[in-house]
């Protein structure tokens, strides 16, 4: 059967059609969500039948298969980055031209998927994307969340968590993939049996739950690859109880069937209890176990069943410690379902598993209670009990009699279980992910481990897939550039460096500075119509989003705000380039502190706008519900990108590779690929401040750091930490900010407040600040600092990240190998 055209007129022909057939209407009459359905089901035909190629192809090779597991994939929308991967976009807009209809107005129909959060899950859908554009065989593994985190809303300044529907009118990328539904047990007890002379492990009395398996497929750009996200969906394989039902009890008859399908039902559910922390657990045993039952399937459906040689033709790589889980499951599907001995699949497990570590804070390596193990995964437990007696056996002859250093590299210690140091043992390769992480890794977080096996340990600097964060959100600027060095810059993008010499010409720098104009104009419009909200364009546009967090520091950049403010008021003569601060960011709903820097932000920008002289040149907005659909236009909108991470804690970052494409100039500290950065551009082209992450950690082991010191000497901050309970921020209840007002004096460590350094770096940040101003007002050397930070982010795609995780790590096969 010959392929499907997809042609403008066909593509025309089939709107047209669908529409009909779907809905009995011609297109005239259709609305916005009916011809949106009809053009995603008209890209997703074309997708279908590049999926059956690239199904067969993979068949065909008999390559080794990569294997993503990650707790959140970020997608964004679909629609527009399937059409540009398959070289269609001219195609598709043309159509709907002739039919009468804007593009933009559909792609706003498209529901965005509420499988991530933050630069974890927008890092795993980045490389998605290179992985396929690369044609790499790979399958990406989660969660099929029925309402992922939450959808924010600001009232009277607060975070407000509403459900995200996200699945409420379907999703039309996904397929059910029922022939690969497998079960999942929780609880019961193990009973050991000897079976032909060698012992055997049955769990007995367990539940059940049904794990449903979805695809979504991700195009590569102009590549033969469509790789699958498969998300796992939770059912109970108990229909409902109609006798209890029939009798009334209607909570009864459906209870069961609910508890099971809570396991997909939200992203990070609160664990502040233990029922929340066993959720959790659930979720993270749910999706690997699912997930390690299909590659073994898979497995032998293309290759038979001598498991020995599964590492020539799987790896599979744990994002962070949520799937960490993965490592006893492994071993116990090795051995009691493929009756493997414990040598072997130990051997197996340790070839075939590789760790990615996101983050050195201590409450991000997961641990979890041994009893709550033990009850829920009663096998697995027995496994990592194993594994850790080997482990410590091993220790033990590496550093005889130091019980403290091997109690800390525990798998099991001090009644926990210890998520990172099971990855760390038991994977073949443990990354950082970024240049200053990886040290920072063997040097401190995993030190005692890089002795005894440091040839585990290296690092990969993370990037982002410029098809969606510059061909796909900036398209002015992507024509722009494309004109100016041609257009091989799009499947090699670290020759963007060829767009350096240009920042020296001014009418090219003109073009660029108009095009950065178009897009502050695109993102107020956008803010008036979300949330009616007028900023002016000539402002200079100062952006900082990323998930509220108090290493992030938020709340330094807040501070600066409000000194700014008081400048402004104290001083008549002040005056600074006008910016409007731009803040997109979600708190936790548990993260009370981060919340209240949510509200601290909404408070300074009533406070602003009320005064006449001050808010001529200053301007704050909180952009609600931030995700990637909205960051899609804050980016390129972008004129100055923060980054303020305390140093040593931000891991690398992604957010700053974006706006650095995007030609927005960083100030930031010298922490994660900031330190990188600033390698390809320069320290003249970007603002560093703050101490450095060895300074940082010493201070963090010291505790010499006492922050009254700052407060009492620096006159600006002991006034702006004064407002922050004096009323001036909040006049109606002017004890709400105590608590953030007292974490930077008093700090959680008792005699060291300010457990981020926000005031010991305040002076250092204000300071570049005030260089940053003083650029800004000569434009001519402002954008050539934007220009020279677009032409050096190349390096910084994700197709580099990808193309060097294959190369030190998963040694897969392109599927066409004429490709590059």
């Amino acid at each position: 059967m010959p392929a499907t055209k997809f042609d403008k007129e066909s593509i025309k022909e089939t709107i047209i059609g669908k529409v009909q057939r779907y809905n009995g209407l011609p297109i005239e009459e259709a609305s916005k969500a009916q011809i949106y359905r009809a053009l995603a089901s008209t890209v997703r035909d074309q997708i279908m039948q590049k999926v059956v190629t690239s199904r067969e192809t993979r068949k065909k090779a008999k390559s080794k298969r990569l294997y993503y597991l990650s707790i959140e994939y970020l997608m964004g929308r679909s629609m527009y980055c399937n059409m540009l991967n398959l070289l269609s976009t001219r195609e598709y807009t043309e159509a709907l031209q002739e039919l009468g209809i804007d593009i933009r107005d559909v792609l706003k129909e498209e529901p965005e998927p509420g499988l991530g959060n933050g630069g974890l899950g927008r890092l795993a859908a980045c490389f998605l994307d290179s992985l396929s554009s690369l044609d790499l065989p790979a399958m990406g593994c989660t969660i099929r969340y029925e309402y992922g985190l939450f959808r924010q809303k600001i009232v009277d300044g607060q975070q407000v968590e509403l459900p995200d529907s996200w699945l409420d009118n379907g999703n039309m990328w996904e397929t059910a993939v029922m022939e690969d539904a497998c079960e999942v047990h929780f609880g019961g007890h193990v009973e050991e049996t000897e079976v032909n002379g060698s012992k055997r492990y049955f769990t007995r009395d367990y539940y059940t739950v049904e794990a449903v398996p979805y695809d979504m497929p991700v195009v590569g750009y102009d590549a033969v690859t469509v790789n699958p996200l498969r998300m796992w969906s939770a059912r109970s394989p108990k229909k409902l109880d109609l006798g209890s039902f029939g009798e009334g009890r209607y909570v009864q008859a459906s209870e069961e069937i609910e508890l099971a399908e809570a396991i997909s039902k939200v992203l990070y559910p609160e664990d502040r209890h233990y029922e929340g922390k066993m959720l959790r657990l659930k979720q993270h045993y749910f999706f690997t176990s699912a997930s390690l039952q299909y590659i073994l399937k898979n497995y032998k459906q293309e290759f038979g069943n001598d498991m020995s040689k599964l590492p020539d033709k799987v790896v599979i790589h744990i994002n962070d410690t949520h799937p960490g889980m993965a490592v006893p499951e492994l071993m116990r599907l090795l051995i009691d379902e493929e009756g493997l001995g414990w040598d072997e699949a130990s051997a197996i497990v340790q070839k075939t598993i590789a760790y990615t570590n996101h983050t050195i804070m201590a409450e991000a390596l997961e641990k979890w209670p041994v009893n709550m193990v033990q009850q829920l995964l009663p096998r697995c437990y027995q496994i990592i009990c194993e594994m850790n007696r080997r482990l410590c056996e091993r220790l033990w002859n590496y550093f005889p009699g130091d019980w403290d250093r091997i109690a800390r590299m525990a798998i099991v210690s001090y009644d926990n279980v210890h998520m990172a140091n099971m990855c760390v043992a038991m994977s073949y390769s443990v990354n950082g992910v970024s240049r200053l992480h990886g040290e920072i890794l063997k040097a401190d977080t995993f030190h005692d481990f890089n002795l005894v096996m440091p040839e585990k340990f290296c690092a990969i600097t993370n990037g982002i897939t410029h098809r969606r964060w510059l061909m796909n959100c900036n398209p002015e600027l992507t024509g722009l550039i494309s004109q100016t060095i041609g257009t091989d810059w799009i499947k090699d993008p670290e020759r963007l460096s060829e767009l350096r010499p240009y920042a020296d010409d001014a009418a090219f720098r003109d073009e660029f500075a108009k095009i950065k104009r178009h897009n502050k104009e695109r993102l107020a419009r956008m803010l008036k119509e979300r949330q009616n909200v007028d900023v002016d364009p000539s402002f200079m546009f100062d952006v900082q989003a990323k998930r509220l967090h108090e290493y992030k520091r938020q709340l330094l950049n807040a501070l600066h705000i409000l000194v700014l403010y008081n400048r402004i008021v104290n001083d008549e003569s002040f005056t600074m380039e006008p910016r409007v601060f731009i803040f997109g960011a979600k708190a936790s709903p548990g993260y009370y502190r981060a919340k209240q820097i949510i509200r601290m932000i909404c408070a300074l920008s009533k406070l602003i706008e009320k005064h006449p002289r001050a808010r001529t040149m200053l301007q704050v907005v909180f952009l609600e519900n931030y995700n990637v659909s909205s960051a899609e236009v804050l980016i390129p909108a972008a004129e100055v990108s923060e980054q303020l991470s305390t140093a040593s804690k931000e891991a690398s970052g992604t957010g700053n590779m974006k706006f650095m494409m995007n030609g927005a100039v960083t100030i930031g500290t010298m922490d994660g690929a900031n330190v990188e950065i600033s390698e390809q551009v320069g320290m003249e082209n970007i603002y560093i401040f703050g101490m450095r992450s060895d300074t940082v950690r010493d201070m963090y082991r010291e505790h010499t750091y006492n922050s009254m010191d700052i407060y009492e000497k620096n006159q600006e901050v002991r006034q702006a930490m004064t407002q922050m309970i004096d009323g001036t921020l909040m006049p109606e209840n002017p004890a709400a900010l105590q608590d953030l007002y007292h974490s930077l004096l008093l700090g959680d460590w008792g005699s060291m407040g300010d457990n981020y350094f926000v005031l010991k770096d305040f002076g250092s940040y204000s300071m570049a600040q005030r260089r940053l101003n003083a650029d800004y007002a000569n434009q001519a050397k402002w954008q050539k600092m934007a220009v020279i930070n677009t032409a050096m982010s190349g390096v910084f795609s994700s197709d580099r990240t990808i193309r060097e995780y294959n190369d030190r790590i998963w040694h897969l096969t392109p599927l066409s190998q004429g490709k590059k």
